[in-house]
């Protein structure tokens, strides 16, 4: 991946962090987005840099605990809040992929 398309690709995530600081529920927070196809894939490929990101910064946070002697549990609050509009469009896209009502089939 070249420096340009990472750029890119940075650029679409903070879009969708602005967007989702709106609204992280939002059904079209993925819609629209300038190259999400050949940067991502798809809205699945985007979500998966954004679980990505996330992991990568509570990996970090677990290490700085224990060293510091805290649990696991005090270092996932302290991320969500210092990340609170990436936790929250995680968790709106968690619910709204595997809560949403089952259509039934005729």
């Amino acid at each position: 991946m070249s420096w340009e398309e990472q750029h890119a690709r940075t650029e679409v995530v903070h879009t969708v962090l602005a967007r989702a600081a709106v609204d992280p529920a939002d059904p079209h927070l993925f819609t629209d987005l300038p190259g999400l196809e050949r940067l991502f894939g798809d809205a699945d490929g985007l979500l998966l840099a954004l679980r990505y990101r996330w992991n990568i910064h509570l990996d970090a946070k677990l290490d700085q605990a224990l060293a510091q002697g805290q649990s696991v549990l005090e270092a996932y609050l302290e991320l969500a809040a210092e990340q609170p509009v990436l936790r929250a469009v995680l968790d709106a896209q968690y619910r709204r992929r595997h809560h949403a009502p089952e259509v039934m089939a005729r």
